[in-house]
């Protein structure tokens, strides 16, 4: 595979922009770092975004790099990958979130990078799929269905173990009791989002690197590729994006301390397997499975499934939408540079 020639000024700005993507996706998911430790009051916002942003960058010393081989290899044929669709994937995932941050709508940053990656191959390759490796665009799609399935079933049975074992405690007492655990809880989700989502832009800055011949298809990512990564998505999160924490929080389901704890103590634990299996998942639609899951223990009734199913409209809608865009900023982008 011969490198494409990619001047230095180009590599530069397209760092910068999946730099400005990673700063976006810590920014549009912070709200579900931080939603369930909010709502419950266990934090103020203030306190929960820079919790969730300092164990969203100590991720980058607990996960192997597993997720970012998938994204810079195992979406798309390295061979393939050129500046028109770097430029091309990333406008797409930017636009989508911008989009759906601005309507408060909590979508999948990691699957509008995904669709940008795919439609800004299918517009190189003039509307073939030649370029695309099936097996790891189809392991992202199925976990689309299995991370919210795996958050729902592990924050319900969480809910079920903890009433099992407080059945005999007061109220006030299992509320004091888990508005401090919810800390630890909180602080376990943000390093599963921090290590998953992190990940996918160091993947695609790594694609961009081994296209330009800078760094060897078998060479490791570089160091400073990953601190910057992390660093990014730790001060988006910082900054936080406060038009979803209500509807994460509080228009699903109302939670109480143990309920945010058992949501993020589930949430936790699909990304830390999906992570270690290096499979890139939307933490969005992890944690709303897992509030859905806590909501549904309690009583039906108390999910509201109008504002649950309208999420869902918009993870089927994320991939296709951000892949029209990405195709359009292919073009684009070979109309700039």
């Amino acid at each position: 595979m011969e490198p494409v020639h990619i001047g230095f000024w180009v590599i530069a700005g397209l760092v910068l922009v999946a730099l400005v993507f990673d700063f976006m996706n810590g920014f549009h998911d912070a709200a579900n770092a931080i939603a369930t430790v909010v709502s419950t009051g266990v934090l103020k916002p203030h306190q929960a975004v820079a919790w969730a942003a300092f164990f969203n960058f100590v991720a980058l010393f607990i996960f192997q790099l597993k997720v970012a081989s998938t994204v810079g290899k195992g979406i798309v044929d390295p061979g393939a990958v050129d500046h028109y669709l770097i430029f091309g994937a990333l406008l797409g995932a930017i636009a989508w979130n911008v989009v759906t941050w601005y309507y408060g709508i909590p979508s999948s940053s990691s699957h509008a990078l995904i669709g940008g990656i795919v439609g800004a191959a299918i517009a190189k390759a003039g509307g073939g799929t030649e370029t695309l490796i099936g097996a790891g665009i189809w392991k992202t799609v199925a976990f689309i269905i299995i991370s919210p399935l795996f958050g729902y079933i592990l924050g319900s049975l969480t809910l079920v173990l903890v009433a099992w074992i407080c059945r005999n405690k007061t109220q006030r007492r299992v509320d004091k009791w888990f508005r401090r655990l919810q800390l630890c809880s909180a602080a376990l989700y943000s390093l599963g989002h921090g290590g998953n989502d992190a990940q996918k832009t160091v993947g695609i800055i790594w694609m961009l690197l081994i296209a330009a011949g800078v760094t060897a298809h078998n060479d490791p990512v570089p160091i400073w590729v990953v601190v910057l990564c992390y660093m990014a998505i730790g001060l988006g999160t910082l900054f936080g994006g406060w038009r979803i924490v209500k509807t994460m929080g509080q228009r699903i389901t109302k939670l109480k301390p143990v309920g945010g704890f058992c949501a993020e103590t589930g949430g936790a634990i699909t990304l830390f397997l999906a992570t270690s299996l290096g499979i890139p998942v939307s933490t969005t639609h992890t944690i709303t499975g897992a509030i859905v899951g806590v909501g549904s223990v309690r009583r039906t009734a108390a999910v509201r499934w109008s504002i649950a199913s309208s999420i869902v409209w918009a993870w089927i809608l994320t991939i296709p939408c951000s892949a029209l865009i990405a195709a359009g900023g292919y073009w684009i982008g070979r109309g700039l540079f």
